[in-house]
């Protein structure tokens, strides 16, 4: 059977790591969270007190970094971080992180590793425009921003964290401005991309519309 890559892509609070992760699980394929990712060499500079001006204390940091996935989440140097790279602190710096050059060829070149035998779906800001242009379905998904903010802190309410909706709205415009308009593979929208408006979806909805999509194309003739 033909494997392919599903790359989705879009802004934060849209849906974009649960509806990926039920994706994969819906096609039996790999689910690689590509934010993961940068959030935890976020919580990595923040740990350890990186100087984001600082080239070469970024790339003598980034190579004190491994990063794996297991059935819990991301692993940072063995240590299991999925709930720490939730936290609001992590929010308010990872788009900066992610907006560093160095940083960003690092973990694109390990996420091109992860999927050289296709059968992935990998969600993020990038997947479709730099990751992996060549991929077979490509997914933009966006939402109204007060569902986004319901959304975020309904996620952070999971895990403990209490915030109000300004300043989770804040943090997502904040996001967004940094996110679309860095200089290095900017959030955009690729032009052989489906976009899939998320706002009056529920995620069973955007998982199977999604999953029908890519089953389409690995049993087309």
């Amino acid at each position: 059977m033909k494997r392919i890559i599903v790359a989705i892509d879009g802004y934060s609070g849209t849906g974009k790591s649960s509806t990926a992760q039920l994706v994969a699980e819906g096609l039996n394929y790999t689910y690689i969270d590509s934010g993961a990712m940068y959030r935890a060499i976020t919580f990595h500079f923040l740990r350890n007190n990186v100087d984001l001006t600082n080239p070469k204390e970024i790339e003598e940091s980034m190579e004190k970094c491994e990063l794996r996935f297991n059935e819990l989440g991301i692993l940072l140097n063995g240590e299991l971080i999925e709930n720490e790279i939730r936290s609001m602190v992590v929010n308010q710096n990872v788009s900066e992180v992610s907006a560093i050059s160095s940083v960003r060829r690092k973990l694109v070149e390990q996420q091109r590793e992860m999927s050289r035998n296709k059968g992935v779906v990998m969600d993020g800001r990038d997947i479709g425009t730099v990751v992996f242009p060549e991929a077979e379905l490509k997914l933009f998904m966006t939402a109204q921003m007060g569902v986004r903010v319901k959304r975020r802190k309904k996620q952070l309410a999971k895990k403990g964290i209490i915030e109000y909706d300004e300043a989770i709205e804040q943090n997502l415009a904040k996001r967004d401005e940094i996110d679309t308009t860095r200089s290095d593979s900017p959030l955009k929208q690729a032009t052989d991309a489906i976009v899939i408006d998320t706002s009056d979806l529920t995620l069973n909805e955007q998982v199977k519309k999604i999953v029908n999509l890519a089953n389409n194309l690995i049993h087309e003739n």
